[in-house]
């Protein structure tokens, strides 16, 4: 027990939360740019894959009974479990006459498991480092995430373009995408299994025999939280621009430039916004992460709301130019996602600091679940909204969507010293 309470970080974290991102990112994006190569419309694509998040926003619901049922290191051993063998029975739907119900059917089996896994993960995370020690890996953390999503994202969109273009068999190639999604899952899921420290503080937390007034009480603890409006009005709001935009980017890179769009194939948005885009986010999440731990997350909380929306105009370039130059586009994505690495740490940092207490776990996932509840809902409209508008005018919508976020900002209190070394 002792040897295994002193392991490295380094052993653990950054593969925890790599692993964290596959699934993840499986719902964000390889869902979309999967269903956009099988031509499925904007509408649908937004409306279904935002329901997607289902499981992330009501993960709240039960996140006080992965505090009180066994440890945080077993949920995450066994969801890691769960979650590579629906990522393989994902690729068996995709020769399927009804792939797109199945799929989904599959995709939100695999969210919820995801989700619950993430309450166990952020929980493990609080659990077995010191709070300064918290602040100090946080952008660790953030950069393996993004590598993850690089992993599971950049390099496999990548192969489902190259094997597309060799095969002519879009649903083949997604289906080898995602049976490489698998096994590096549970590979993942057996290295855990030996190199996850056992932290004393990882067992059930329980007062008595009451577990359903255990769960009302976790949630009346946060809700009764000082300023809890400011709280939730600024989680909600802080991605309200950006949970739209999302869903349209990878459509709009890919859609004809007759239509709007700039015309990329498959593979070319692998490259461009799924690896080029993924390591600029690493590198911004990374400064973000240093810059909090020494400043401060009061003192940095303005420049990174403004690093997170102001390259949202990116989009508005794009758009409206209609640029053909492969590496102008690049260069242009990679700023819109260097200023969104950069300045999502800050809400990293508020949602640690808003979970502390006795059940940091479950208000921790309270949080996530709020995130994700301002993400899901503006995602499902968002399809429809660009339809109607046309892209250009959509991603300036988007940037006046924006605004909530810097009022919140405005009047959310933070500990000036929070984050700091």
């Amino acid at each position: 027990m002792q040897t295994s309470q002193v392991k490295s970080p380094w052993l653990w974290v950054p593969s925890l939360y790599f692993g964290q991102a596959i699934p993840y990112v499986v719902v964000m994006m390889l869902s979309v740019i999967m269903y956009k190569a099988n031509g499925i419309s904007n509408t649908d694509i937004a409306l279904y894959t935002s329901w997607l998040y289902l499981p992330w926003v009501i993960k709240p619901l039960w996140s006080p009974f992965v505090d009180m049922f066994r440890t945080k290191r077993f949920w995450i051993v066994g969801l890691q479990l769960l979650i590579g063998a629906a990522l393989g029975l994902v690729a068996l739907t995709m020769h399927l006459p009804t792939f797109f119900q199945m799929s989904l059917a599959v995709l939100w089996l695999m969210a919820f498991s995801s989700a619950t896994h993430d309450i166990a993960a952020d929980g493990f995370y609080m659990l077995g480092l010191r709070q300064q020690h918290q602040a100090a890996f946080v952008g660790v953390r953030s950069t393996f995430y993004r590598l993850g999503m690089l992993a599971g994202q950049g390099a496999l969109v990548f192969l489902a373009g190259q094997l597309t273009e060799r095969t002519g068999d879009v649903r083949f190639a997604w289906s080898v995408v995602f049976f490489v999604l698998a096994a590096m899952f549970l590979a993942l899921c057996v290295y855990h299994h030996f190199m996850l420290p056992r932290p004393a503080e990882d067992h059930a937390v329980t007062k008595g025999g009451n577990p359903l007034g255990e769960f009302f009480a976790t949630f009346g603890a946060f809700f009764r939280k000082r300023e809890i409006w400011l709280i939730l009005g600024f989680i909600l709001t802080f991605r309200l621009g950006e949970s739209q935009l999302l869903k349209l980017a990878a459509p709009f890179l890919m859609d004809p430039v007759a239509k709007g769009g700039l015309g990329l194939t498959t593979s070319q948005v692998g490259v461009a916004y799924s690896t080029v885009g993924v390591i600029a986010l690493t590198l911004g999440g990374l400064l973000g992460g240093y810059v909090i731990s020494r400043l401060g997350l009061k003192r940095c909380l303005w420049l990174m709301v403004l690093a997170v929306h102001i390259p949202d105009l990116v989009f508005v370039y794009l758009a409206s130019a209609q640029p053909q130059n492969f590496y102008l586009i690049c260069t242009s994505l990679a700023l819109e996602q260097f200023g969104y690495g950069f300045g999502f740490t800050a809400m990293m940092m508020y949602m640690i600091m808003v979970a502390e207490g006795e059940h940091k776990t479950a208000h921790y996932a309270i949080c996530t679940g709020l995130m994700a509840l301002g993400m899901m809902v503006p995602g499902m409209v968002s399809g429809k909204i660009q339809e109607i508008l046309g892209y250009q005018h959509f991603f300036i919508y988007v940037c006046l969507m924006t605004i909530p976020a810097f009022i919140m900002a405005a009047l959310v209190k933070i500990d000036p010293e929070f984050g700091k070394k």
